[in-house]
């Protein structure tokens, strides 16, 4: 079924913090988040239905690195203590339980993050051979660094940005499906049950499980695909026992990760493709097909949940400022949507790296 919207790639996926200036700092010491999208501190008025039928103030960025890959969407509440998660978070744990980071250079990028930071793994191989290893932050949070040799701008780093997460399940092939049949993830790279070396870093990762990393056969279209990339999924099904909701009893934004979000065009046609796989939108900031305005950008974002509750997030830019001053915006709602952004609108964006 050809459909008629397009999924640019994963535009970011949100990391909740308790203090939103140390957590970005970090994120940029250790992997270049450094490239300020947007930056907004406003209430979140949406977003009732998961922040307890009351609009909460925030205070939020997204963040990329100009070498690829999808960003950071780092986020704190404003006016209440975020509620940190009270466990500690195993492998197939349900939602998404670490997020993937690429690198060129996975080896020298270990030895130059463990050189200063102790919370890195060893260097391992994913199911499929790809060079790997992982990291946690000050805040729990497990990062997987994976090989890919792509470079958007060249920035002189050994790493890059988001390509894709892991996330847990109950049931694979349900999960599965939506990510293949709504969101174009329809080449399953491995399907492996098993224990496995990669894991062993993490909590639980010496026990069963069964994974299925999906990837993407087209390529990804729109102004943002190039910067973002190939990107892939990876589901994981706990075997040996049962596995907790990482975000039972907590709010959307509390620390961990909040969701994954992806870039879109067309979204009514998505939504009601949506709708006949069964997954009805949950939030849609634009019901009247109007625009949501973010100070710098403005849109229309939308979430669905995915069997296990994990949170997705769908995104359609009307409006980005790539610089302030001179100021200097593009309204995407009168170009190509297929046409990729010139580079050089990034490396402008590129200027006014964030130094915390």
């Amino acid at each position: 079924m050809e459909n008629n919207y397009i999924i640019a790639g994963i535009q970011q996926v949100g990391v909740g913090c308790m203090n939103f200036s140390e957590a970005w700092k970090w994120y940029i010491e250790m992997f270049q988040m450094d490239v300020r999208i947007l930056e907004d501190d406003t209430v979140a008025e949406r977003m009732l239905p998961y922040t307890g039928g009351k609009a909460q103030k925030r205070h939020a960025c997204i963040a990329v690195n100009l070498q690829g890959g999808g960003g950071f969407e780092i986020w704190q509440y404003s006016e209440r203590t975020p509620q940190p998660i009270g466990f500690e978070v195993q492998v197939g744990d349900l939602g998404i339980f670490a997020a993937k980071i690429k690198s060129h250079d996975p080896k020298a990028f270990r030895q130059q993050l463990a050189a200063k930071y102790d919370k890195v793994g060893p260097l391992v191989q994913m199911p499929d051979g790809t060079d790997t290893f992982f990291v946690q932050d000050p805040w729990g949070n497990f990062f997987q660094i994976v090989k890919d040799s792509s470079i958007f701008i060249n920035q002189h780093t050994l790493g890059g940005g988001i390509v894709g997460a892991m996330k847990g399940c109950t049931d694979i092939d349900k999960t599965a499906s939506l990510y293949s049949d709504l969101l174009g993830y329809d080449t399953v790279v491995y399907d492996k049950t098993g224990c496995f070396e990669d894991l062993q870093f993490m909590k639980g990762g010496d026990q069963q499980y069964r994974r299925v990393l999906l990837t993407h056969s087209k390529r990804r279209e729109g102004a943002f695909a190039p910067l973002y990339g190939n990107s892939t999924i990876e589901l994981v099904q706990a075997l040996d026992r049962a596995p907790r909701k990482i975000y039972e009893g907590r709010y959307w934004g509390d620390p961990g990760f909040i969701q994954i979000c992806f870039d879109v065009t067309n979204m009514r046609e998505l939504e009601k493709r949506s709708n006949a796989l069964g997954y009805p939108f949950t939030v849609d900031s634009c019901k009247d097909d109007g625009h949501f305005d973010m100070g710098e950008a403005s849109g229309h974002f939308t979430y669905i949940e995915d069997p296990d509750g994990t949170l997705i997030e769908l995104v359609e830019a009307h409006k980005l400022t790539i610089m302030k001053k001179p100021h200097i915006a593009i309204d995407m709602l009168k170009r190509d949507r297929k046409k990729p952004f010139p580079k050089f609108f990034f490396r402008l964006m590129g200027l006014y790296k964030v130094k915390l």
